[in-house]
Parts: C-alpha cells; structure tokens; sequence
C-alpha cells in the first residue's frame, strides 16, 4: 500500500535517508522533502568556506538534485507547524502537506530579538549559506578601506568565525581587518583548560582583540551597545550565540525539552506520536541529552533510515546508541587547528589535517549521489 513519507529538513541526520529514497519510492510509497534552499551546507566546513579554504560548492549537498532525480517530491520552502493529529504540514508559504511518517532534520538557529531590522552587514552563524555572502561583503569593503569586524559570542562557533574573518584578510589584498570578539563569560570557557589555552593563544597570537564577561545589550547597524552602555562602532557583524532549535515543536503542541528540541525516545521517535521522528540538532534525547554537535547527527542516520522504512512498511525498530566520546577539531583558520578526544589534545597544522580529510571525505560520499 502506498504511503506518505515527509521529511522537514535535509540536513546531517538525514543523509543516508535522501541517499536512499529509491528504496522508498520502489515500494510505491511517495516522498516529499521540504527545506528552505535547494542545498544542505556542511556547518563543519562552514567556517572554512568564510575563511576562503572552502567554495561554497565543496561544502554543500545537491537535495533538490537528488530528491527529484530518485522521484521524490521536493519543495523550495518550510515547515512551520504540524497538526500531528491530522497528520498535516503547514508550510511558510501557506501550503500544507499530509503524511503518513513525518521526520524533522531542521537544526537550530540564532534568534533574531537582538538584531535590528537591517541586516545587510549583521551575520548570525547559522544558516550556513549567509557566510558566503559575508565572505564577499568583507572582500569588497576591505578592498576600499580598513575595517572593524565584530564577534559576538564566545563558544567554538566565534573563535573559527574570529579566526577565519583574520584568514580571509590575511589572504587577500586589502585594507587592515581588525577583529574583536564580545564574550559574556569566557572564551571556551566550558572546555578544558587546554583547549582554552590553545585557543586565546592563537587568538592573541593574531592581534585578535577578546572582550570577556561583556553582555551585548543591543546589536544595531554599524554597532553594538554593552549592558555597561559602551558602543563600539563595527563594519561588519557576526552573532554566534544563542543557537537553539526551531520554534516548530512548542508551535505545533509536541513535547520538547528544556531548548525547545522535540523529545524523543531511543528510537528518534517523538515521545507523543509514534509516526513523528527526528534526528540532529532539533530533538531533544530523553535518555541522554545530547551536545548540539554534528556528530550525534552522522551517528544517527543508520537508525532513522531503518526507522523510516520500518515506520512506513510496518517493521520494527532499531535502537540509537549515542556511543561514548567524540572528536572534536577547531579550525582556527591560519591553517592549524585544535583537536580534542577524550584526553588527547594538541594544537597544529596537523590538527588541521586531520579535520580537512575528516570533511571532505563525508561531503565526497555523498556528494557522489548527486
């Protein structure tokens, strides 16, 4: 019998499932993908791509290309709630979509309460894309005059976006970049003090102003103001704090955790309705809650592919096993990097190594679906 699978999203937790679709749509089942680009950009590569080692088109994943190429049906848009009763999508533009199996990939995101109306020169971290546009505005004002380009936040996402915006400049012709970066609290101050050392070291090293334990009050065009009151006059501005999961969830009535993540049990599936999975940095693990890194993501794809065919042909289901500790790898963005496995640390080019083959050889496996 054929059935309705809608997948919201097409990010790291649903890789292997878009690379897969054929073996839905064999069964007469219909597909349907929604997502806001016609590309998934590796937020891994991201940073990178803004510090000019990565084009945009090496760090991003054809959906639309490969959703419609197996048959499946894709739609240039977004899932803002659902009516899981009725097993309904509504989407932004007013459309709705019905469904048999529903799964969310559709990561986090910055809030936008801080930011004033005119964003041309204002970045938040996510969605990726937006850092390419950054990338060439930096290139063009540079060029003309120097600059004053601002950071705020002080978690992994500022230190690679700080240090590749000193990349980007250092590599090209233009006027002075100068680099501030606004902490509330400091800077990797929630890992290891080797970690941290590291990374103000390499900061410092490159002339990159830290400002800590400094809350920005309001983000404006042109500046910032501090809770102090301060001001400080910036040509370009970068926002990585804050990210947290789509407002979908608590919109559409669904049990979500303490961020906002929709819960599910050791199946990615919801805790309120049994046809309801997700995957990444949208949910909220029950058992286990889970850091917001693209790691838990990968893991997860095997068991949301089984997952979704057993949902959609009457199976059962297969158990996600978080695992133990993970890598993790900064790109500092002056070719070196700071890697991290449980209590191995060091700092250098060949950290950088390590990570570039680590991302370019995930892109290249599924980009070789396309």
């Amino acid at each position: 019998m054929s059935r309705k699978l809608l997948l919201a999203g097409g990010g790291h937790a649903h890789m292997m499932v878009l690379a897969s679709l054929q073996r839905f749509i064999a069964k007469g089942h219909q597909v349907t993908v929604v997502q806001p680009s016609p590309y998934h950009y590796y937020s891994g590569m991201g940073p990178g791509m803004l510090g000019n080692t990565y084009s945009p088109e090496e760090i991003r994943f054809a959906t639309r290309h490969v959703v419609e190429k197996q048959g499946g049906t894709f739609l240039l848009d977004r899932v803002q709630r659902v009516d899981p009763a009725a097993n309904t999508a509504y989407l932004e533009s007013g459309g709705a979509v019905s469904y048999d199996v529903l799964s969310f990939n559709v990561g986090s995101y910055v809030p936008q309460n801080m930011v004033a109306t005119d964003r041309d020169r204002i970045f938040t971290v996510k969605p990726i894309e937006r850092l390419s546009a950054a990338r060439q505005l930096i290139l063009d004002l540079a060029a003309h005059k120097p600059l004053t380009v601002g950071v705020i936040g002080g978690g992994p996402s500022a230190v690679e976006i700080a240090g590749n915006v000193w990349g980007l400049a250092r590599g090209s012709n233009l006027q002075p970049v100068a680099i501030r970066i606004f902490a509330r609290s400091a800077v990797m101050g929630e890992f290891p003090e080797g970690v941290r050392s590291r990374a103000l070291r390499s900061l410092r090293a490159r002339k990159i102003e830290i400002m800590e334990e400094c809350e920005v009050r309001e983000i404006l065009p042109g500046r910032i103001v501090l809770g102090s009151g301060s001001s400080h006059e910036l040509d370009v501005i970068f926002v990585a704090v804050g990210v947290r999961p789509s407002p979908i969830f608590a919109d559409s009535g669904l049990s979500i955790g303490p961020d906002g993540g929709l819960v599910v049990n050791r199946y990615l599936q919801s805790i309120d309705y049994p046809n309801i999975f997700g995957g990444g940095d949208c949910i909220h693990f029950r058992d286990r809650p889970l850091d917001k890194v693209g790691v838990y993501a990968v893991r997860e794809n095997p068991v949301l592919l089984h997952n979704l065919s057993a949902a959609m042909d009457g199976g059962s289901l297969k158990e996600f096993e978080p695992g133990g500790d993970y890598l993790l790898i900064f790109n500092l963005g002056d070719g070196t990097g700071i890697f991290r496995k449980k209590f191995l640390q060091f700092n250098g080019r060949a950290a950088f190594l390590i990570k570039d083959y680590i991302d370019r050889r995930f892109m290249k496996k599924f980009q070789a679906i396309e």
